[in-house]
């Protein structure tokens, strides 16, 4: 037999120093559990994990984990920390792995809420609290997809960091192939496209938005048209300029944020363009009795025609205006 089925078998026979026929109902239920779980060993249905009560401190952020650590807080982890306080411990393991670093014993691929929770309750006088993890030996590329899988309906990851996630994934693991991306994720090209798009929105538009939180692949959907052409792009890009100074004072305490929705309606309407009044048609002409001198305007409303003069000028001048007007009107 191999090394694992005489651990197994050294395991099993640990705990079989008794009679080898069970004398009570409590110790047949026992051997028939244990029979079972040799069973499920020997067949593989049963998997072992390593679970280990650490430090949080022993732990670091994996540098492409697709939540943005420095987001957290007690407020968006409130419902974890109590969930923890509550039920006295942290009821699932996080999914780390090894690392080779003199500060650190391992890196967060999946858990970096409970790292949070765990550290923060550890801070604020909550000592005996540990973090659970769940040591594995995986490729950066097997990280990605794991942590992807985990955290894809999430909503608390915003899909503005889930678009970043997969736009480094698409170049770093599948060489830009979105095809082989998706297959590999196994969602349809047309949804991975449009997280792509979201990820590719430029700067000066993301930080028109109160927060990276409020930027929605929907959002994405409606500016990229307007971006794809300069004679839109340029006064889009112009009013995002505008919308992030605002946002910016908000952020410092002066002044309320921009709301998303209007955000989108304030750039979509930066890409129209303005509308002008078309002149209204008008029948105007000035008479003068000779040139240099002031005269009477004659416009025409409907069937009617409007005389305008100043009120200082001559008779002299006024006749001779009038004379020039009714030789026009009448003289042909």
């Amino acid at each position: 037999m191999s090394k694992k089925h005489d651990a197994i078998f050294d395991d099993v026979l640990s705990d079989l120093d008794g009679p080898s026929t069970p004398t009570s109902g409590r110790e047949s239920a026992r051997f028939l559990k244990r029979s079972t779980t040799i069973s499920d060993r020997m067949s593989g249905e049963l998997e072992e994990k390593t679970l280990r009560w650490v430090d949080p401190s022993e732990c670091r952020m994996w540098e492409r984990h697709n939540r943005e650590y420095t987001l957290l807080n007690e407020e968006n982890c409130r419902d974890l920390i109590d969930g923890i306080k509550a039920q006295g411990r942290q009821e699932f393991a996080a999914v780390v792995r090894p690392i080779d670093d003199p500060d650190y014993k391992y890196e967060v691929i999946c858990g970096a809420r409970r790292h949070f929770a765990v550290s923060w309750l550890r801070a604020n006088n909550y000592t005996q609290f540990k973090y659970l993890i769940e040591p594995r030996e995986m490729s950066d590329e097997e990280a990605f997809r794991l942590a992807d899988i985990e955290n894809r309906e999430r909503e608390d990851i915003s899909d503005y960091e889930r678009a970043i996630d997969y736009a480094d994934a698409i170049a770093r693991y599948y060489g830009g192939k979105q095809k082989a991306m998706a297959e590999r994720l196994e969602v349809s090209q047309p949804w991975l496209s449009r997280y792509l798009a979201l990820a590719s929105l430029p700067q000066q538009v993301v930080a028109a938005f109160p927060s990276i939180r409020d930027l929605k692949e929907r959002h994405a959907r409606d500016l990229k048209p307007l971006l794809a052409r300069s004679v839109t792009a340029t006064p889009v890009l112009a009013q995002a300029v505008r919308l992030e100074a605002q946002q910016q004072t908000a952020r410092n305490g002066r002044g309320p944020f921009v709301d998303p929705v209007d955000v989108v309606k304030q750039l979509r309407q930066a890409a129209e363009a303005p509308k002008v009044k078309p002149p209204g048609k008008t029948d105007e002409q000035t008479y003068r009795r000779s040139a240099g001198e002031k005269g009477i305007t004659a416009r025409k409303k409907g069937r009617k025609f409007l005389l305008e003069f100043e009120e200082n000028l001559s008779e002299a001048s006024l006749r001779g205006a009038l004379d020039v007007f009714l030789k026009d009107r009448f003289v042909k």
